[in-house]
């Protein structure tokens, strides 16, 4: 199965910005368990000053991802007390993220170039 990388973004409310850097920073045990058992690998989370929120991770597959946590108490429990921090948003942060195309990838060209230059 090949590993996807996946990219998405949010937007955190003005005022909200402190708070959502202090739960990121400590982020609860069976939340962190729960992610990394339904599959999340490499997982991290930008912040721009202005709110703007890029996530980012890498999986095998991304429905059974969304799937596995959604299935979680701790995943619900998660996601209430994030609701929040968020602009407009009318379903859980997790269900809401915008989803951003990936039109680069350094491994993955120079992979492409080295087996476009290799002789046969």
């Amino acid at each position: 199965m090949t590993l996807r990388r996946v990219c998405f973004q949010l937007q955190v409310k003005p005022g909200h910005i402190d708070a959502y850097r202090i739960a990121h920073a400590a982020v609860w045990p069976d939340m962190l368990a729960a992610l990394k058992e339904t599959g999340w690998q490499n997982y991290s989370i930008f912040l721009r000053p202005d709110g703007l929120v890029i996530g980012y991770f890498e999986t095998n597959d991304l429905q059974a991802n969304l799937d596995g946590m959604a299935a979680t108490a701790v995943n619900a429990r998660w996601q209430a007390a994030m609701s929040e921090h968020f602009v407009e948003l009318d379903v859980p942060a997790d269900q809401a993220f915008v989803y951003l195309d990936e039109v680069f990838n350094l491994d993955d060209q120079l992979g492409r170039a080295s087996n476009a230059a290799a002789p046969a």
